[in-house]
């Protein structure tokens, strides 16, 4: 079936019927809301046994950890749950641990660091995915752009390229100098196993090519946007350069475990649709190309920040899930998409610091207009500084105790072909 157009305070999806199994949320009541568009009320029902699915988009490994199999869109019991900037500040245990190593370069370049740190709310919350503590910046002196992070302004590039002699500066990725994420992969691969999906990721050609242009962080992109115009074929032998070192990458992390990789065009948001079209999109989908080619079974996140108005440019790029914002309706979001893409998303990370009922709530009600195929639980941007852990950990939960009713699996992707 198709998506039809939804009001801002109901969607098709939202009448979606979703079971709760036994939690601190709903103890011992196997409760499901009923199909009511106008409020959820929760009545006792009988859980039915599941189905299995003949679906085009089929996991090829059955025991594959359940973000991997949303990602591509196979039929699960929940949403998979993860959140960007999964780890970090907001933790007291990261805290106390960036005490005794301050360098934010060291955390995240030390093996023995970068795994105790992504391990982290793996312990404490057993999300559904596992993502390595790194930066997107983590491999630019790999290819010759060194940088420093700074406490007040951030990274900075002392040398940045604006000019052809520049360029010079760039070589070929030499993944030798980034053994240290190779390493924390696999390590996190063996100690997560296949209980959760261990992911990956890296900057957007474009999104890395505004530190390199700017010389660090900018609220006004200026010197890049400018250049698009002045010096256009030099902006393009730079993103042309970053495309194939970050494709190295990519494959790179699958090799060394990764189940999946996000692809951060940070900055892309930035963008008018138009020059997105032009100045990041053809060096994502040169990266999605070969990296297709090359890892057919890795799925592939896209997230922008800001990406209310390139929601369909992105899904062109050959992704696997796209990423939303927490801007975008997500019953919105949903139909613009379609069912042939996976989407991933996206609470307000605000909605943390609210009563954990209001949490509850707007956990259901993106789950819900997510539909109950192809959907991956997360917020709509990371993790903001403190955060309670309380409320990430009842995120966690509420994500856990959600059961799609096979009943309603019609609802979601159109008519799935079910077998008994």
């Amino acid at each position: 079936m198709g998506f039809s157009t939804l009001s801002s305070a109901h969607c098709n999806y939202c009448n979606l019927a979703l079971s709760w199994k036994s939690s601190t949320l709903f103890t011992d009541l196997n409760l499901v809301p009923s199909n009511n568009a106008s409020a959820v009320v929760f009545s006792h029902k009988k859980a039915k046994q599941p189905h299995k699915l003949n679906s085009p988009r089929a996991s090829v490994t059955s025991s594959d950890p359940l973000l991997v199999k949303a990602a591509r869109g196979d039929l699960v019991s929940r949403p998979p749950a993860w959140m960007m900037r999964q780890a970090g500040r907001y933790m007291a245990v990261y805290r106390k641990l960036a005490e005794k190593y301050p360098s934010f370069r060291e955390r995240s370049e030390t093996t023995d660091l970068i795994v105790q740190i992504s391990l982290q709310p793996w312990e404490a919350f057993r999300p559904d995915g596992v993502i390595i503590f790194s930066d997107i910046l983590t491999p630019l002196p790999a290819f010759g752009v060194p940088f420093d992070i700074e406490e007040i302004r951030g990274p900075v590039i002392h040398s940045p390229i604006r000019s052809e002699e520049g360029l010079k500066a760039l070589h070929p990725i030499d993944l030798e100098k980034l053994q240290f994420v190779g390493e924390s992969l696999r390590i996190l691969r063996k100690q997560v196993g296949e209980q959760a999906a261990v992911l990956g990721f890296v900057g957007a050609p474009w999104t890395i090519a505004t530190y390199i242009v700017e010389g660090g962080t900018t609220r006004t992109y200026t010197t890049i946007k400018s250049m698009c115009h002045t010096a256009p074929h030099l902006l393009r032998a730079l993103l042309s350069h970053l495309a194939k070192a970050i494709t190295e990458y990519i494959i790179f992390q699958v090799k060394s475990g990764a189940h999946c990789i996000q692809i951060f065009d940070s900055w892309g948001g930035q963008l008018p649709p138009d020059m997105w079209e032009k100045w990041s999109k053809p060096y994502i989908d040169e990266i999605v190309s070969i990296v297709k080619k090359n890892c057919p079974q890795t799925p592939l996140v896209l997230y922008i920040n800001g990406n209310g108005g390139l929601l369909e440019r992105m899904k062109n790029t050959g992704v696997d899930v796209i990423g939303l914002d927490w801007t975008i309706d997500m019953s919105d979001g949903r139909r613009r998409l379609g069912s042939d893409v996976s989407i991933q998303g996206n609470v307000d990370p605000a909605y943390l610091f609210s009563p954990l009922p209001a949490l509850t709530d707007e956990i259901e009600r993106v789950v819900k207009c997510a539909g109950t195929r192809g959907h991956i639980l997360n917020l709509g941007h990371g993790v903001l500084v403190g955060t309670p852990e309380e409320a990430v950990a009842h995120f966690f939960d509420v994500a856990k105790s959600l059961n799609f009713d096979a009943q309603v699996e019609s609802h979601a992707f159109g008519e799935p072909n079910l077998v008994a």
